[in-house]
């Protein structure tokens, strides 16, 4: 006898799949080229020095690794997390970072600690979409902040704040998702301050801030949180591979304590082995070649579509222009349906994210998401001209 859908908790009936996971379901066929996941490039995966990692892990200690751990985390990786932030500009020691199952699995903590049913998040305008799904199940109501190509405007956050009363705002200040736009240092400072003027709890979550490939490198907004109203989250999954499904947060005492709390009820602690083979890696392996090599192909792949989309796009279409991580965001003429574009683009064996799912309210049908980190130069070539030629197509009727 099926499980009746009436036994199902109420939060259920607001929650949808993801429409990037559904479009990848399409895009494993290998005759589409898809600009729709946000993956990493895999080729720059570095497998030889994981895997010599892993066997280090194995013979210096393989009982350990495959023993349980703290749910802290494995304290020498905490230990490393530590002082990275801290050259991120970030004051933390071991005690502040707790390690998780990627970034994701903060935004799932920071929404059964905080959310209550109908209460408010304040978003970017868009949003990660999957930080919208992640407090949707909370229940949660969205309230998005006006955002322009220098990021999240703070100004317009007192009145939002008095009107709404949020549990806190979400915000990826570099290279965001969908976008690709950073905010500014004079908006983060202004974010910290306003912050801490209202008792606004902010949720950092920084997954791409270690892929810059040009411009000048700016501190969190928790660089310039002096109150401990900021939570800092950041992950692994981009710098040295999305599977090991490492992540790490950064947050007050008090803060700290109930995440654990939260992650203890979930899944007792991060893979030890994952969090041992990390260690062994990170220390094992010179970062700063690594991350340049991976910066450095970013770059070019994101120069390239740039390039593509000025030969092959009509000039109804704008695009922003990220100075790292994996995005670039299309603006299409005001009567474009993305999600339209999309189906008849797949019949040409071509894929991308339409904006719409990224913004909290009903907003977004003339937009695009173009992940080029996950593709080969040939293949942005033609996956653009692809995409052009079914643009000009639309625009002449």
């Amino acid at each position: 006898m099926p499980v009746s859908t009436a036994l199902f908790a109420s939060r259920m009936m607001q929650l949808r799949p993801s429409t990037i996971r559904e479009i990848l379901k399409i895009t494993v066929r290998p005759e589409i080229i898809s600009f729709a996941g946000g993956l990493p490039a895999p080729e720059l995966f570095p497998v030889e020095a994981v895997q010599r990692a892993a066997d280090s892990v194995l013979a210096s200690n393989g009982a350990g690794a495959l023993q349980y751990g703290e749910s802290e985390g494995y304290m020498p990786l905490r230990e490393w997390i530590a002082t990275e932030v801290q050259q991120r500009g970030v004051a933390a020691s071991a005690s502040d970072v707790l390690v998780t199952n990627g970034s994701q699995q903060v935004l799932d903590l920071v929404g059964k600690l905080f959310l209550n049913r109908g209460d408010v998040v304040l978003t970017e305008n868009p949003t990660y979409l999957a930080a919208v799904q992640a407090f949707q199940a909370f229940e949660a109501k969205f309230v998005p902040v006006p955002t322009d190509a220098c990021g999240l405007i703070p100004e317009a956050l007192p009145e939002l704040i008095r009107q709404h009363q949020p549990k806190f705002l979400y915000t990826i200040p570099n290279f965001q998702n969908p976008t690709g736009v950073t905010m500014t240092k004079e908006r983060r400072i202004a974010l910290a301050r306003i912050a801490a003027e209202h008792g606004l709890v902010v949720v950092e979550d920084d997954p791409y801030g270690k892929l810059r490939y040009r411009g000048t490198e700016i501190p969190p907004v928790k660089h310039w949180d002096e109150t401990g109203c900021v939570i800092y989250a950041s992950t692994f999954s981009k710098t040295i591979a999305p599977g090991l499904r490492l992540g790490w947060v950064v947050a007050p005492a008090e803060v700290f304590a109930r995440l654990l709390i939260l992650k203890q009820a979930a899944d007792l602690h991060t893979s030890s082995f994952d969090q041992r083979v990390a260690y062994a890696f990170l220390t094992q392996n010179d970062q700063a070649v690594h991350l340049e090599r991976i910066r450095r192909a970013y770059g070019e792949r994101f120069d390239l579509m740039n390039e593509c989309l000025r030969a092959e796009m009509p000039t109804s279409y704008t695009w922003t222009q990220p100075e790292g991580g994996m995005f670039l965001w299309v603006t299409g003429p005001k009567e474009l349906d993305a999600l339209a574009l999309l189906q008849r683009a797949v019949e040409r064996n071509v894929a991308f994210v339409p904006g719409r799912d990224f913004f909290p309210g009903h907003d977004g049908s003339n937009y695009l998401r173009l992940n080029f980190s996950n593709s080969t130069p040939e293949r942005i070539r033609e996956g653009m001209k692809r995409l052009g030629k079914l643009c000009h197509e639309l625009a002449a009727g």
